[in-house]
């Protein structure tokens, strides 16, 4: 005799929600490091063609090792956009090679420019408009070019808690991609709360400023590892859902996922089409193939194998 296993259909609200957060992940980008990198056997088995993929920058991390896995990617089709902190870049010079070894080695055209996560510049740069400022990504040819957002705040460029420094630095970034026809777009820090982020989204267009938003998530992860990024990196207001699931000892071994915050996000912007947020990036802190099969399964993307050597 055959036995048939109840599932209980979704709700009609359910369904939608499902197909909303379905559209928001549509193009999705992730981020990925060169050693974690390197443990991937075959990254199209993990994530779809064309997925914008970051190639974080950690100090100490040698420019062969990015460029190879820059190249690694973009072999592969994916839109590989490596990272260039200003804060570890000690001069013009470094800069200049970098640039040249994406382009050259990997043919590479686009980039996150960002302060970087040091305490004091190594050399001649201490924050992201000063890389934009020696003209060389223009004169190389580069055809898109993201900046770092802090929706929650930035107490290194604005200890005062305000948000002064930081929406004078969108702007100068703003008439730069006017000057030079650059595709520009805000890539932010990981949160986890949709209402800081919409506020921080809304004030930004309150300003003139008009950069799309890419809204950074955590990935699938447990919760004591997104505490411990979170506090690192200074993730402030939205904190608090991490603090009220942990109160809860029935969830401290299940994994956190960004499933409700990017839903609302994706409500939010299904009914606010103005919105500046355009779409989600992926800080896969639990893993990158962990965070993949999270995204493929709420994109709705067919059935991938597993690539992890």
């Amino acid at each position: 005799m055959a036995i048939f296993q109840f599932k209980p259909r979704k709700s009609a609200a359910e369904a939608n929600s499902g197909a909303v957060l379905s559209g928001f992940l549509d193009e999705f980008s992730i981020e990925v490091m060169p050693r974690t990198a390197a443990q991937v056997a075959d990254f199209l088995a993990i994530l779809p063609k064309g997925t914008r993929v970051y190639v974080a920058h950690i100090d100490g991390t040698p420019i062969a090792d990015m460029v190879a896995t820059a190249r690694r990617l973009a072999e592969d089709g994916f839109e590989v956009m490596p990272h260039f902190p200003a804060r570890v870049i000690p001069d013009r010079a470094t800069l200049a090679d970098w640039i040249d070894r994406y382009q050259g080695e990997a043919g590479i055209r686009t980039g996150l420019i960002l302060g970087g996560g040091l305490g004091a510049p190594r050399g001649a740069f201490d924050e992201s408009m000063q890389l934009l400022d020696t003209g060389l990504f223009e004169r190389a040819g580069f055809t898109r070019l993201h900046v770092a957002g802090h929706p929650e705040g930035n107490r290194d460029i604005d200890p005062d808690g305000s948000e002064r420094r930081v929406m004078d630095a969108l702007r100068r970034k703003q008439a730069f991609r006017d000057r030079t026809g650059i595709d520009m777009a805000i890539a932010t820090q990981f949160c986890f709360e949709a209402a800081p982020v919409i506020a921080w989204a809304e004030r930004l267009a309150a300003e003139g400023i008009d950069l799309p938003i890419h809204v950074g998530a955590a990935g699938p992860a447990k919760l004591q590892t997104l505490i411990k990024f979170s506090i690192a990196c200074g993730v402030g207001a939205s904190l608090r859902v991490l603090q009220r699931r942990a109160r809860d000892v029935t969830k401290l071994v299940m994994p956190f996922e960004p499933t409700q915050f990017l839903t609302d996000l994706a409500q939010h912007c299904e009914a606010n089409p103005q919105s500046l947020i355009a779409g989600a990036h992926l800080f896969p802190l639990g893993g990158i193939a962990t965070t993949a099969e999270w995204a493929r399964t709420n994109r709705g993307a067919p059935g991938l194998r597993t690539a992890i050597a």
